[in-house]
């Protein structure tokens, strides 16, 4: 390989680490309908329903009030904290902090895996919901 060729596959591998950090803009989940095979459900049903899904995700899922969860998920040395508000027809979940996701409020950008986790909680609650019996 010559040195011309070298720099240029360098450049492009250089690219292509950056890009794959690069901030993506922040997913919230709002009014995501609740969807389960029990009727008819009780707000304790939905709570113990999307404590379950994010513990089994490894997030610290603590109830603030009736119809809100804050959810706390730890990796490393990353940290997302999402509020879970709920009724017995819909839920959302809201971006509260983070630490080292390169959060960027006037973009309203951040980490991408900070999506993908919160993608997963809210696939993870309704599969949950699903299962109620």
């Amino acid at each position: 390989m010559t040195l011309p060729h070298f720099r240029i596959l360098t450049c492009l591998v250089a690219a292509l680490l950056a890009a794959g950090c690069a901030p993506t803009m922040l997913r919230n989940v709002a009014d995501a309908p609740i969807v389960s095979n029990k009727e008819p459900l009780s707000l304790d049903d939905v709570r113990v329903a999307i404590t379950r899904a994010g513990a089994g995700l490894g997030w610290i899922m603590i109830e603030q009030a009736p119809g809100e969860i804050i959810g706390t998920l730890r990796l490393r040395t990353h940290e997302a904290i999402v509020d879970v508000t709920y009724d017995t027809s819909t839920y959302n979940i809201q971006y509260v902090d983070s630490a080292n996701l390169n959060y960027n409020e006037s973009k309203g950008t951040i980490h991408k895996n900070y999506n993908g986790w919160v993608q997963n909680l809210d696939n993870a609650i309704q599969r949950e919901l699903a299962a109620l019996n």
